[in-house]
C-alpha cells in the first residue's frame, strides 16, 4: 500500500506539475495574445479577431523506471474546440509515437507504455494535431512537444580501467601518490546527488589510504620493506548520493607492487673459502666463483670484485661474470707445485649502485678470504729453450756433434732422462741422438744442394714415466761448401755458316752451379792446353759470367769437314776451385745472304757419283718386288691342309684314341664306342669294329715294351691284348719310377681320401709292393661301381678272363 500511495503520489504530482507548468504557459499565451490584438486594433482600426490556439501546454515531464503495473499516465491534450461531444481526434506522432507513447484520440490522455530509461534517452520529441472526424480534416495545424524523462539514482559508480596496477618504491614516505581512480556514474550529475560519488578503501589498511572526494591512493604507513612483503592489493569503493545511506556502490582492485631500492648491504656466505687447481692448468683458466649475496634485486645486486690483498694477488685475478653477480678466480701465471704450494687472496664484494638515501645503512660491501692450493701433477721434462739453430758444414763428417740438448724433470722425483728424436721429422735418417747424454750428431753425409734445412723434433721421456714427454724443435741450417764444378747450360751445340769470316761470334756461353756462394757466382772460361793454338775457333772470357765463341778464319766448307768438336774449361771463384770440362759441336752450315741457316747436312744435297737416281729407284723397286713374294708364299702356306696323323717323332701327348671327324649324330653307327675302354673284354663281340683305332693303338703301343708286362693276361685276348698290354706296361711304369708325380700317363686319379670305403684308386703307393691288387671288393659297392668290378674284379666264372 505504501509504493502504491507513493506511485499516486508521484502521479499526482507529475499531473500538478505539468498543470502547472501548463496554466504559465496558457497565462503567459493569452497575454501575448491581448498584446497582439490591441496592436492589430490601432495598426489597422478594423475588427479585433481572436487567433484560435489548439494546445493548453507544450511540454511533458515523467520519471524513468516506471514499474507499475497499468501504462503510466503522462498528460492531457485538449483543444479549446473541443465541445465534448466526441467530434474531435487528436493524431499523436513523432519520436515513440505508438511504439512507447500513445494517446486516446478522443480524450486526449497520454500514457507510457514501455520502462523508459534516461541512461538510454533523456527526452522525446512529439508533434500532436486535431482533426474532424465528419471531414476527416485538420482543425489546426500541427504543433510539437516535449517529453522529457527525469532522473532516479539507478545506476552505480563504476571503474570502467579496473582492477588497476601500480608500483611505488619500497620505503617511501607517508602520503606517496600511489594512484589516481575516477568512477563514472550514469546518472544526471545536474539533478539531485544521484551522480555525486564518494571514495574510501575497503581492504589496504594501514598501508594504503585514498581521499573521498579526488579518489587519489596515498601511502599511510612509513617504512614498507620489499624484501618483508612485496605485493599488495587494495579494494577502492565509490559510493553516490554524497556516500550517504541508500545511495548505489561500486568496488574496484588496486595491485600494488614495490619496487627495489639499495637499501641492502652484500654478505659472502662464508669468511673462508678452500679452492684447489692443478699445476698445469694454463693461464686463463678458471679457479672458482664466489658471490656476495644480497637482498636487493636487479642493479641493486649488481656486484664489482676485487683481490685487496694476499700472497697470490700478482698470480690470480677476478672478474664479474656477465650477470654481474659472481666473482670468477682465474689464473694470470703459471702455476708450479716445486716453487710455491698455495695461495691466499683477500676479496672485496661491493654495489655498483649506491642509493644516497640509505647510505646510512651500510657499508655497502663485505671481504672474505680465497685460500687456493696448487695440485701436483706429473709432468713431461722441459728443455732449456723451446726451439734450438744450429748450423752444419754440408762436407761435416759422420759422427759431427751438432749439438748436446738437456732436459730435466720438473717434478720433485727428477727421474731420469731418454732422449730420441720423432722419426717422423727425420725420415732420412741423417741424425743420432744418444740416449742418455742428449749428444745429437751426423749418421748420413749432408748435401746442401739435397736439402738445405732439417727441421727435426727431439723427444725427452720420463724413465720411470714413458707417457710423459716432452719436446724441442731444432732447426739444422746446412752451410755451402764449393763441392760442385760448374757446368755449361744448355748451349752445347752450336753451328757457323760457310760464309763466316775470321772472328765472327759463333755461340755465348753461360753456366750454372748448384753451389750457393755468400759473394755470388764468378765464372771463368778457358780452352784446354792441347786446343789453345786450335787454328778455327777461339774463346774470349767477358768477364761477366759468359763467355763468346769467335771464328780463328774464313773459308768454312761442309765437304772438307761438317763438324769440329771445341772442349771448353770453365771454373768457379771459390776455394777449393771446381772446374768442369764440356765438349761443344759446331756444325758447318749453308746459309743465304742474311746469314739464316738452310742446311747442315751435306749429303742431303749431293749424291755419291757412284750412285745414280736410277740406280736407288731400281733398288727400291726389287725391295718391294721381294716383299710381295713373301706375303705370297706365307698365305699359301697357311691355306695348306694339315695331316691328320703326326710324325713318328711327334709327342703323342699320353693321348691314347684321336677322333677327329665330327660324327653324323644318330644315324652314324659308326661312331667310336667308349664301352671298348670301359670293358675290354667285350670289344670283341662287336660286329662291326671301327678301323681308326688300331694304327692309332698299334702307334702308341709302339712306345711301350710289351714283353716287360709278363702273365697270361698280357699274351691272351685277341684284339684287346694291346689296349690291356699298355695299360698294364704304364701302370708298371709308373711303380718303379720313384721320381714320377702322383699319376700315370694314361689316367688321373683323383685321391678319395682316408675316409672313402674305397681308399684310394691312385698309382701313389703302387710301388710299395710286386703283388697283383686284389679288386674283388668292388663286386659289394653296388651298382655305380658294377663297370669298374668289370674292368678290375673277379668274374665269379669258369672261363679265362678276356685282359
Amino acid at each position: 500500500m505504501g509504493d502504491n500511495h507513493g506511485g499516486s503520489g508521484r502521479i499526482f504530482y507529475t499531473l500538478l506539475l505539468s498543470t502547472t507548468l501548463a496554466l504559465l504557459g496558457l497565462l503567459s499565451e493569452a497575454q501575448g495574445l491581448m498584446g497582439r490584438a490591441r496592436t492589430d486594433e490601432g495598426a489597422g482600426g478594423g475588427l479585433l479577431r481572436r487567433v484560435k490556439r489548439g494546445w493548453v501546454w507544450n511540454q511533458f515531464f515523467v520519471l524513468e523506471e516506471y514499474t507499475g503495473l497499468e501504462p503510466l499516465y503522462i498528460g492531457k491534450l485538449h483543444s479549446d474546440m473541443d465541445q465534448g461531444d466526441g467530434s474531435i481526434k487528436y493524431i499523436l506522432s513523432g519520436d515513440g509515437a505508438g511504439t512507447t507513447f500513445t494517446i486516446d484520440d478522443s480524450t486526449g490522455d497520454i500514457h507510457a507504455i514501455k520502462r523508459l530509461d534516461r541512461e538510454v534517452k533523456a527526452q522525446y520529441l512529439l508533434r500532436a494535431q486535431a482533426w474532424n472526424r465528419q471531414t476527416d480534416r485538420p482543425l489546426e495545424p500541427e504543433s510539437q512537444f516535449v517529453v522529457k524523462i527525469q532522473d532516479i539514482n539507478d545506476n552505480e559508480p563504476k571503474f570502467l580501467d579496473g582492477p588497476y596496477q601500480a608500483t611505488i618504491p619500497e620505503m617511501s614516505a607517508i602520503g606517496t601518490e600511489v594512484i589516481r581512480l575516477t568512477a563514472t556514474d550514469a546518472d544526471d550529475p545536474t539533478y539531485g546527488n544521484s551522480a555525486r560519488v564518494v571514495y574510501s578503501i575497503l581492504q589496504g589498511q594501514p598501508y594504503f589510504s585514498v581521499e573521498p572526494k579526488t579518489g587519489v591512493v596515498r601511502v599511510s604507513l612509513a617504512g614498507m620493506d620489499r624484501e618483508v612483503r612485496e605485493n599488495y592489493s587494495v579494494i577502492i569503493q565509490a559510493k553516490d548520493m554524497g556516500g550517504q545511506l541508500g545511495g548505489l556502490a561500486g568496488t574496484t582492485m588496486v595491485n600494488i607492487t614495490l619496487s627495489d631500492v639499495n637499501d641492502n648491504p652484500p654478505m659472502f656466505d662464508h669468511k673462508l673459502y678452500q679452492m684447489s687447481v692443478p699445476e698445469t692448468a694454463p693461464v686463463g683458466s678458471v679457479v672458482g666463483r664466489i658471490q656476495a649475496k644480497d637482498r636487493d634485486i636487479g642493479i641493486n645486486a649488481e656486484m664489482m670484485y676485487s683481490i685487496i690483498d694476499g700472497d697470490g694477488r700478482d698470480t690470480f685475478g677476478i672478474s664479474t661474470d656477465p650477470t654481474n653477480l659472481f666473482g670468477i678466480i682465474t689464473i694470470k701465471k703459471p702455476l708450479n707445485f716445486e716453487s710455491k704450494a698455495s695461495y691466499t687472496l683477500k676479496i672485496e664484494g661491493a654495489n655498483t649502485h649506491l642509493d644516497h638515501r640509505f647510505l646510512d645503512k651500510g657499508p655497502f660491501s663485505h671481504v672474505t678470504i680465497v685460500h687456493v692450493s696448487v695440485e701436483d701433477v706429473d709432468e713431461p721434462p722441459e728443455f732449456g729453450s723451446t726451439a734450438y739453430y744450429v748450423e752444419v758444414p754440408e762436407n761435416a763428417e759422420i759422427g759431427t756433434v751438432i749439438k748436446t740438448i738437456s732436459a730435466r724433470d720438473p717434478d720433485a722425483a727428477n727421474n731420469s732422462i731418454r732422449y730420441s728424436i720423432e722419426r717422423t721429422s727425420d725420415l732420412g735418417k741423417y741424425f743420432y741422438i744418444d740416449i742418455t747424454s742428449g749428444t745429437l750428431m751426423t749418421v748420413l753425409p749432408l748435401d746442401r744442394e739435397e736439402s738445405s734445412w732439417h727441421n727435426i723434433t727431439i723427444l725427452a721421456m720420463e724413465m720411470n714415466n714413458p707417457s710423459m714427454i716432452g719436446s724441442l724443435s731444432m732447426a739444422v741450417k746446412i752451410l755451402d761448401v764449393n763441392d760442385n764444378p760448374p757446368s755449361l747450360t744448355h748451349f752445347f751445340e752450336a753451328s757457323v755458316c760457310e760464309t763466316a769470316k775470321a772472328g765472327q761470334r759463333v755461340q755465348t756461353l753461360a753456366a750454372v752451379d748448384p753451389d750457393d756462394p755468400i759473394g755470388g757466382h764468378r765464372f771463368y772460361y778457358s780452352l784446354p792446353p792441347e786446343a789453345a793454338n786450335n787454328p778455327n775457333f777461339t774463346l774470349r772470357d767477358n768477364q761477366d759470367n759468359t763467355a763468346w765463341i769467335l771464328t780463328r778464319r774464313g773459308g768454312w766448307s761442309q765437304h772438307d769437314q761438317s763438324v769440329y768438336y771445341l772442349p771448353v774449361l770453365v771454373s768457379d771463384g771459390e776455394q777449393p776451385v771446381q772446374t768442369s770440362s764440356s765438349t761443344l759441336t759446331i756444325r758447318v752450315c749453308s746459309c743465304d745472304v742474311e746469314g739464316n741457316i738452310m742446311s747442315c747436312n751435306a749429303e742431303a744435297y749431293h749424291l755419291p757419283a757412284s750412285l745414280s737416281r736410277g740406280a736407288l729407284i731400281a733398288i727400291l723397286a726389287c725391295i718391294f718386288v721381294l716383299l710381295v713374294m713373301i706375303l705370297l708364299m706365307l698365305s699359301l702356306r697357311s691355306h695348306r691342309k694339315k695331316p691328320f696323323l703326326h710324325d713318328e717323332e711327334d709327342n703323342v701327348h699320353e693321348n691314347i684314341v684321336r677322333y677327329d671327324d665330327e660324327g653324323g649324330g644318330e644315324e652314324d653307327t659308326e661312331a667310336f664306342d667308349i664301352a671298348a675302354m670301359w670293358n675290354p673284354r667285350e670289344a670283341h663281340l662287336v660286329g662291326k669294329q671301327r678301323q681308326d683305332m688300331l694304327p692309332e693303338i698299334e702307334s702308341l703301343s709302339r712306345y711301350v715294351p710289351l714283353a716287360c708286362v709278363g702273365g697270361p693276361r698280357s699274351t691272351s685276348g685277341g684284339g684287346d691284348s694291346n689296349v690291356h698290354g699298355y695299360v698294364l706296361s704304364k701302370l708298371l711304369e709308373a711303380d718303379l719310377d720313384s721320381c714320377a708325380p702322383p699319376y700315370d700317363s694314361l689316367q688321373t686319379y683323383a685321391y678319395e681320401g682316408e675316409g672313402s670305403v674305397a681308399d684310394s684308386l691312385s698309382s701313389i703307393q703302387s710301388g710299395g709292393s710286386n703283388t697283383d691288387h686284389e679288386y674283388d671288393y668292388l663286386n659289394d659297392w653296388g651298382p655305380r661301381f658294377k663297370k669298374l668290378a668289370e674292368m678290375y674284379g673277379v668274374v665269379e666264372t669258369n672261363t679265362m678272363p678276356a685282359w
